[in-house]
């Protein structure tokens, strides 16, 4: 028996029972969120499309950036990359799970979107110019267009690991590098046009061509900040953990990286429209600078850049699992409430305004999708059995491991 198989399959006898006491717990939460729910809908329906909207967006956030990163690893991947590959391929793997969420927001998009009022667009001449665009007929096919993608990549690309897993062939891995470069120029279009009929046509006079990147970097570091999580789960077991230490320390320059990033484009965005000084590019800040939205922006400033870049600074915290995996829960957390910023004054623009099914809501659809992801990555090895950046490494750097039994 090879020594890959031996690790992965002691890893996996030990990290299995936590994910199933996990998986119980996430199913449990999502059920009760889940009743919570359709009682605030019954109580609120336009409130309950507001919070159906944050919640489904954090959550895509996260699997959208996983099938970004897998893809990233096939292009250009190390064995750092290698080691967080099955929580990456987990996570894109929930996409059919975002898929079939998606529908119950068809629903609201009446209620969401002004663009689909016929008499706000008669009052707009800016709308007028638009509708060939921001139409429900083309929405939907861009949707169904999104979804055809994404959902593509994704089981191509998963379907080619567990091969690889149980066959060894050299060629998978080319064919999933060839889908790869091809994939990640779809992936970075399809995903700013969504973040364009999402999230920015909420308030559809405004416009702005960083809004896409800022997405996708803020995608990035959801991903990467799962990716820690995950790989310090997994530390419990001794073999690798030097190893590990290493994986730490790149994902660490990697989240240090996309958070620089994110608040470069932040800045760059902000800075242009003051600049231009331009009534229907300035309101969409202007909305965010009223009733407690500043403070909230302040603490996104502090939350998702200043204390994340000062401590990422630090090899020492890069290279302390634990450390930078309670940083990469204030990352995630970070992510939620850049999106709290991003969507929430689209309604409430003068008052800062938070409501119970904002929570409940994250909770109940964050329960069904962490019970997908942990099914799915504990369906697998927990490392890639085949994977080319890790052979060298299984030969070289382990200590034997004696068969049980």
């Amino acid at each position: 028996m090879s020594q890959t198989t031996l690790s992965a399959g002691r890893e996996q006898a030990i990290v299995r029972p936590s994910l199933n006491r996990l998986q119980r717990l996430s199913l449990v939460v999502a059920v009760v969120g889940l009743a919570a729910a359709l009682a605030g809908a019954l109580l609120d329906r336009q409130q309950f499309w507001q919070s159906y909207l944050l919640a489904y967006s954090f959550w895509l956030h996260i699997a959208l950036g996983c099938l970004g990163v897998v893809m990233l690893h096939h292009l250009v991947g190390g064995r750092w990359s290698a080691m967080s590959r099955r929580l990456m391929e987990s996570g894109a793997m929930t996409l059919p799970l975002m898929a079939v969420l998606f529908i119950p927001l068809l629903f609201g998009l009446t209620t969401l979107y002004p663009w689909t009022n016929e008499s706000h667009v008669a009052e707009s001449e800016l709308l007028q110019h638009k509708t060939a665009y921001l139409n429900l007929p083309f929405f939907i096919g861009r949707v169904v267009v999104y979804f055809a993608i994404w959902l593509g990549l994704a089981y191509q690309l998963n379907r080619w690991s567990v091969e690889q897993d149980r066959t060894g062939e050299p060629g998978l891995a080319r064919r999933m590098r060839r889908t790869s470069a091809v994939g990640m120029i779809l992936y970075v279009l399809t995903v700013t046009f969504a973040a364009y009929d999402w999230l920015m046509s909420l308030e559809p006079e405004w416009f702005s061509s960083i809004y896409g990147l800022l997405i996708l970097a803020g995608q990035a570091t959801a991903a990467l900040a799962v990716a820690v999580i995950g790989l310090r789960a997994m530390n419990h077991a001794q073999a690798l953990s030097e190893e590990r230490t290493q994986a730490f320390n790149h994902l660490g320059n990697l989240l240090l990286g996309f958070v620089m990033l994110w608040a470069y484009l932040a800045f760059s965005q902000f800075l242009i429209i003051w600049s231009a000084n331009i009534p229907e590019e300035a309101i969409w800040y202007y909305h965010r600078s009223q009733g407690g939205w500043l403070g909230a922006g302040m603490v996104l400033i502090a939350v998702h850049f200043a204390v994340p870049m000062g401590l990422l600074l630090s090899r020492r915290v890069k290279r302390r699992g634990t450390v930078l995996a309670w940083l990469a829960a204030l990352l995630l957390v970070a992510r939620l409430v850049d999106l709290v910023w991003l969507i929430v004054p689209a309604f409430y623009p003068d008052e800062l305004h938070l409501h119970w099914l904002d929570p409940v809501l994250v909770m109940a659809m964050g329960g069904g999708w962490l019970a997908l992801f942990i099914r799915q990555w504990a369906s697998k090895a927990p490392l890639p059995r085949h994977d080319p950046h890790l052979e060298g490494l299984m030969d070289s750097h382990l200590p034997t491991v004696a068969p049980q039994g």
